[in-house]
């Protein structure tokens, strides 16, 4: 467990404010854990489950890059604009990472190549310990990110500022990674995270932009929520079907 800073208890107990790291963590958090689940589980004799698995990974590693690269452009110099240096410990984290990422991608190719050789099975479990210590770095990177971070942003930007900056992170994402950051996030979040996720998306996106929101929901979210879902957001009987 992290020590936590004096600015930081403080934050905890404040009133609480608008967190934008909170969605797409829980995203990361769930894509990381169960791209680790199938890693671990991944049968060397089954051609297509093999093919899945290190596609979604390769997904996964991707999808950290662009996120590691939004937060320099955009997070890291609202930090540094207020308290200089405050974002230094986890830029450094950001350089290891960029390293992580690729050396996992060349551990994913290398068992790409030897799937069926006698090395395959101990290409894939090293690929499975290396990847799950990557998620661990991750999950307290991601926790010092809400924990010290959010401290400095809520010290000197309102909950409207910080909108902002998100605002201008969330429309400079490919199409491809904004629609896989929902894919994860939608089925991640609390009911009443995801109402509030998708209203802003129906009050503020094209309708085809909430269509297709829509459509990740009903994909990914199971039988029950879907139906909470629907019914709070009043959708017409085609939708909600």
């Amino acid at each position: 467990m992290h020590h936590l800073s004096p600015r930081s208890v403080a934050a905890a107990s404040a009133p609480v404010r608008y967190n934008m790291y909170g969605f797409i963590h829980k995203a990361l958090r769930a894509f990381m854990a169960d791209t680790l689940l199938r890693l671990g589980r991944m049968d060397l004799a089954d051609e297509r489950e093999v093919d899945a698995t290190l596609r979604q990974a390769r997904e996964l590693l991707g999808f950290c890059r662009v996120h590691l690269d939004d937060e320099n452009r955009f997070v890291h110099p609202a930090l540094e604009a207020c308290e200089p240096g405050s974002a230094a410990r986890i830029a450094g984290e950001h350089v290891h990472h960029e390293g992580d990422i690729a050396l996992l991608l060349e551990q994913v190719d290398a068992l790409e190549q030897r799937r069926v050789d006698d090395a395959a099975g101990e290409a894939a479990n090293n690929l499975y310990r290396w990847f799950a210590l990557f998620v661990g770095e991750n999950f307290q990177h991601m926790d010092y990110e809400e924990r010290e971070h959010n401290a400095v942003l809520w010290a000197h930007y309102s909950d409207a500022e910080l909108l902002a900056i998100e605002g201008a992170l969330v429309a400079s994402l490919p199409p491809q990674a904004s629609a896989l950051g929902l894919r994860w996030m939608l089925p991640s979040l609390s009911h009443a995270e995801r109402l509030q996720l998708l209203g802003g998306i129906r009050a503020n996106a094209p309708d085809h932009v909430f269509g297709g929101a829509l459509a990740l929901a009903r994909a990914h979210l199971d039988e029950h929520d879907w139906r909470k879902l629907s019914t709070a957001l009043a959708l017409p009987a085609a939708q909600a079907a």
